[in-house]
């Protein structure tokens, strides 16, 4: 098993999860990924410093925000955001972090399509905290059709292989 997988499975092992980026202004796969999580038994907690309900529940502003420490974060908003997001991540204790990318995990294949910083990537290793910089929780979480094919496809390419720097 690669070492993709095996921080997917201890990424979904996990029982809180902090869902970075939900939108109220527009259907997202960051709310499908708070949806799935949430419909699959986490406990989630949405942050949006924008919103303060999601769905009926609340909304925090950030991670150091919530009621406890997450066990793990899923991020899906612009590399700076997620920059802040990691350093908040290290503040709680937080020890996994999802980092979305549309193309996968190879570096560079998805500059306007990602969340992942390799500066935030970096720093979170550096603290202890077990990354997944790229490719999407609802390729994993009952995918639909669409994620499905979507992660059969980037298998066969490759592009769900770790790159050297994200080891």
């Amino acid at each position: 098993m690669s070492t993709l997988d095996n921080r997917i499975q201890d990424f979904l092992a996990q029982k809180k999860i902090a869902v970075v980026g939900i939108s109220d202004r527009r259907d997202t796969g960051c709310n499908t990924a708070y949806q799935r999580f949430k419909a699959n038994g986490y406990k989630v907690y949405g942050i949006n410093p924008r919103i303060k309900v999601y769905e009926g529940d609340p909304v925090y502003a950030d991670l150091k925000s919530l009621p406890e420490a997450p066990d793990a974060v899923f991020i899906l908003a612009k590399p700076s955001v997620t920059e802040e997001i990691v350093d908040q991540a290290i503040e709680v204790g937080a020890k996994h972090i999802w980092m979305h990318c549309m193309m996968g995990v190879r570096p560079g294949l998805a500059k306007n399509m990602t969340s992942v910083s390799q500066a935030a990537v970096d720093k979170a290793i550096e603290n202890g905290i077990s990354v997944i910089p790229g490719t999407c929780p609802n390729q994993y979480l009952e995918a639909d059709g669409a994620h499905r094919f979507m992660n059969r496809f980037f298998k066969l390419l490759g592009f769900l292989r770790l790159a050297p720097q994200h080891q």
